[in-house]
Formats: C-alpha cells, sequence, structure tokens
C-alpha cells in the first residue's frame, strides 16, 4: 500500500512538473484554457447542437444581436405594436431590447459567421484565455494555469454560459480584464494593461452595468491608494495610467450615450430603465417603493408583472429582515452551487489561513464589497456575479496553496487533498464529455423551435396569432420576433380580439395567418379562425 502511496505520489508531482513548465509560456498556457473549451464544445455539436432560446432574457438579446447584425442600433416601432408587446423589450420609442448592447454585439458577430450561438462559444471560450491571463497577475504561473483549467471546465463546454444566450461570459470578461490589469499596472504601470482595464471596465457597463460598478470601485480605490501612498512619477501615471484609461473610457461613455439616445430618446436612459418604468412594479433595489400599476393591454404582462415578479426570490418579502434573510440564504446556495460545487469547496477547509494573507487581503476586502453592494438588489442570480467570479477562484487557489502545506498530525492530508480537487474535476469533466448534460436552459424551448421551423418550411410568409390558456406557463413566452418584423419569414403575434386582430390581418394580407397554442400537448397550429 504505502508503495502503491509513493507511485501515485510521484505520478502527481511529474504531471505538475509538466504543467509548470507549460504554464511558464503563459500566452500558449492562456491559449490552452480557451481552446480546451472550445474544442471540447466543438467536438459535441452533434450531441449537442447550438441551444433554442426559451428564457425571457434570450429573446431579448437575440433581438439586439439581429438589430446589430442588419446594420442598425435600434428598429422603428411597428405600426401593429401592440401585437408583438413582450417580455424584456421596448416598443416605444423604438423597438429593441431592453438590455445593455454588449452581449447583442457578440451575438451579433456570431449571426455573421453563421449563427448568434458563434458568438456565445467564442465569448465563452474567450473568457478561459482572459481569465488564465488575469491569475497570472495574481499567481505564480503553474497555478494560474491551473486555475485556468479548474475554471474551464467548471463554466465551460457543459455551462450556463455556454447554452444559453444570457451574456454571462462576456461581463466576466469584462471583470477579467479589470482584474487582471491591476496588480501589473500596481506593479509596473504600463500604458498596455491600463488600455486593458479601461476595456474590462466599458464592457462591464454594456453588459452588467450595476454589478460592474460596484466590481470597478475597489479596484479605483486600490489604484488611488498606489497613487497616494507609493507616490510614482507623476508623468508616469498620467502617462502610462490615467491618459491610456480616459481614451478608452471617454469614447466608450460617450458611444453608450449615443446609443440610449438611439434607443430610449435620451443619452442618459437605459433601455433598461425605461422598459421597467413602463411595465415593472417591483423595485429593483430595497430603498425603492413599489411602483403604482400601469395600464396593461394584456393579462398575461399584467400577472407575470403583478402577480408573478414580486414573488421572484422573495422580491416582496425582503422589505422584512426575516424576508431578506431567507432571499438571502437562497441566494448563497445558488451561487455556491454554480461556482463552486462540491470539490471545490475543499480548498476552503484551509480559508482561516488565507484571512491573514497579505496575498488576498484586496480580494476578501473587494469581495465583501461587492456582496454588501449586491445585498439592497431585490433580484440576484449567480450569473450576476460574473464581474467579481475572480475573487471566487483566487480565494479557492490561495486556500489550495495553504491547504497543500497543511499537516495533519505525521501525515500530509493537505496535500493530499489539494491534488484531490485537480483530480475530481477532471473526472466530472470527463464523466461530462461521455455522457454530457448541461445546465438549464439547455436545450431550450424545443417546441416553439419546432413549430417555428414547420412554419418556416412552408412556402411563403407566415403570420403566426398566439392563443395562450388560462393557466398558460408565464416563463414561456412565444410572441418574439425579429428586428425587422414585416420582411421576416415568420411573424408572431398576439391574439386580441376580433377587431384588433382583423386590422393585422388586414396589414398582413400577403401572408397566411395561423393559430398557435401552445399549450396543447403537443402544441396546436391550425389555419387561423377568429372568436366570435
Amino acid at each position: 500500500m504505502g508503495s502503491l502511496l509513493a507511485q501515485l505520489a510521484q505520478s502527481f508531482s511529474s504531471l505538475e512538473r509538466f504543467g509548470t513548465n507549460i504554464a511558464r509560456r503563459q500566452r500558449l498556457a492562456a491559449v490552452l484554457c480557451g481552446l480546451l473549451v472550445l474544442l471540447v464544445r466543438t467536438a459535441e455539436l452533434r450531441r449537442l447542437p447550438p441551444p433554442q432560446p426559451s428564457i425571457h432574457d434570450e429573446f431579448s438579446y437575440l433581438l439586439a444581436g439581429d438589430t446589430f447584425a442588419s446594420g442598425r442600433l435600434t428598429n422603428n416601432t411597428h405600426p401593429m405594436w401592440a401585437h408583438f408587446e413582450s417580455f424584456h423589450i421596448i416598443q416605444f420609442p423604438t423597438y429593441m431590447s431592453m438590455y445593455p448592447p454588449g452581449q447583442g454585439l457578440a451575438l451579433a458577430a456570431g449571426q455573421v459567421l453563421g449563427n448568434p450561438w458563434f458568438g456565445v462559444l467564442l465569448s465563452a471560450a474567450l473568457f478561459c484565455s482572459v481569465f488564465c491571463w488575469m491569475l497570472q497577475g495574481w499567481f505564480p504561473p503553474g497555478w494560474a494555469f491551473l486555475g485556468g483549467l479548474l475554471v474551464a471546465m467548471r463554466l465551460g463546454p457543459f455551462n450556463s454560459w455556454m447554452n444559453s444566450y444570457f451574456g454571462t461570459a462576456l461581463a466576466a470578461i469584462g471583470g477579467a480584464l479589470l482584474f487582471g490589469a491591476l496588480p501589473r499596472i500596481l506593479r509596473r504601470p504600463q500604458a498596455r494593461h491600463a488600455l486593458l482595464m479601461g476595456l474590462g471596465v466599458a464592457i462591464l457597463a454594456n453588459t452588467r452595468p450595476y454589478e460592474g460598478l460596484i466590481a470597478t470601485i475597489p479596484a479605483a480605490i486600490a489604484l488611488l491608494l498606489c497613487v497616494f501612498t507609493r507616490k510614482p512619477r507623476l508623468r508616469t501615471v498620467l502617462g502610462n495610467v490615467a491618459l491610456p484609461l480616459a481614451l478608452v473610457l471617454l469614447p466608450a461613455a460617450l458611444a453608450t450615450c449615443y446609443y440610449n439616445s438611439r434607443v430610449t430618446g435620451d443619452p442618459f436612459c437605459m433601455p433598461y430603465q425605461l422598459n421597467r418604468e413602463t411595465y415593472a412594479v417591483t423595485s429593483l433595489f430595497l430603498w425603492q417603493s413599489f411602483r403604482p400599476e400601469p395600464v396593461y393591454r394584456h393579462e398575461l404582462l399584467r400577472r407575470f408583472y403583478v402577480e408573478a415578479e414580486p414573488g421572484l426570490q422573495g422580491a416582496k418579502l425582503q422589505d422584512t429582515l426575516d424576508g431578506w434573510l431567507v432571499a438571502a440564504a437562497y441566494k448563497v446556495r445558488g451561487v455556491w452551487r454554480y461556482y463552486f460545487g462540491l470539490a471545490l469547496s475543499i480548498p476552503l477547509l484551509a480559508f482561516r489561513l488565507i484571512l491573514k494573507d497579505r496575498r488576498t487581503r484586496f480580494w476578501l476586502l473587494a469581495g465583501i464589497f461587492f456582496l454588501i453592494g449586491l445585498a439592497p438588489a431585490r433580484y440576484t442570480q449567480a450569473h450576476y456575479l460574473a464581474p467579481m467570479a475572480g475573487a471566487f477562484y483566487v480565494i479557492i487557489l490561495q486556500s489550495m496553496r495553504h491547504l497543500r502545506h497543511t499537516r495533519i498530525g505525521s501525515h500530509q492530508a493537505g496535500l493530499f487533498l489539494a491534488r484531490a480537487v485537480p483530480l475530481l474535476c477532471v473526472a466530472a469533466f470527463l464523466q461530462q464529455i461521455i455522457d454530457p448534460h448541461p445546465a438549464p436552459p439547455y436545450p431550450g424551448d424545443l417546441d416553439r423551435a419546432r413549430v417555428l421551423r414547420r412554419l418556416e418550411n412552408l412556402p411563403g410568409p407566415q403570420l403566426a396569432i398566439v392563443r395562450y390558456s388560462s393557466d398558460h406557463n408565464l416563463g414561456k413566452e412565444w410572441v418574439y420576433n425579429r428586428a425587422d418584423i414585416d420582411h421576416a419569414k415568420v411573424v408572431w403575434a398576439r391574439e386580441m380580439g376580433a377587431p384588433d386582430d382583423q386590422q393585422l390581418i388586414r396589414y398582413f394580407h400577403d401572408r397566411t395567418v395561423w393559430l398557435v397554442e401552445p399549450d396543447q400537448q403537443p402544441p396546436h397550429l391550425a389555419p387561423y379562425i377568429p372568436l366570435q
């Protein structure tokens, strides 16, 4: 038994030396992390084709991608817009996604390449490469490479980052650029690192603005403390840090304001803000009061915003301490399952050792600040924390380094546990490759996709009027359209009653009109007969 353990230890040592040799070539190590994700997910395409959208957010992002791929920043309000109202999009003063433009641009790039999901694929792979680069700024090359591989296996081919259209990877890229440039600037200010930091902040502002802001503040404080305590030459600070940051952030801010003005008519009003003011009753933060119920043209929208949304994550109950604590526990559990899991929780056995470790002091303080910033938000899902994903994995890696040298009695139990972590991650990753089970919402709404494919295969343009049952699942929305509605092969519309529907049919007089009933099993598709 002792001989077997010695052989295993020798094998691990050889593998670690091999990995360290690769890790010393830091650019190669970062590229390999991204390639691992890209190649594995591409190899699985026959078994795991690109996902179908199913969540409201996904359709909204896809609308933005389709708009940008068409060469436009937004779309004119359609004359029949009342039939096309849906969740997480705006109809006035223009027709567009309510979300910031970052993910839409990634999906537009994918659409130009042949499928919007290609933008997801490339951004998820790029994130793993950039994340390894970020870790190289905080750890020795070997540990940074290990961290990059662990993240690639955890958040790569089979995670919802890859298998949905939410845009989480792009926000994580922004955070990785921000926190990867920070230690490099603190050690030796160089313009290229300041440019990358500025790019990271710009990405965060156009993907997850609120979470990006509270992630950026600790980095800004660290830079200011460096300036006032180390007192570098003013010429160095201005030329290598301030000017490069301004060269990125000022044009990015102007571009964002211009985008807002084109979409909402106000450079300082985001589409998200306008959408919430138009439809929502529930406030986003605890210090805000609930809004009066607006006039809804569709009962389905009223049910979602007035009845369903206040109950999501206990949003309405969080005004009391007990309700807030219950919701917070639910959110923490979701974050743990999303970023850690069982294997990556093992290093936290040494968490107490990093509390006095100055190398993780910034991350602990930044993480606490970030969580305090999220505390008043009524809605927080695990992927919202993507800008600060680095904090989780820096703490995990530093805990592993401490655990590796922890002795229990005369046994090197810590070394065994530290080596078991990547082994467990590799085993889980290989099991997913053999029998892949991507995280929800994959594969998406296949019923809608099948009906859409059937309509697209018919000759001529089609109009699908959707009739829901009284107990329709509010999370399964079918009425979403392309950016250019009039020239789309299939147009989805809500049934609104005979007079309105006849007006819609007259407008689309050259289309074959269908009735779609998603709540039938299977979904029912038949020639449209108006309600009497």
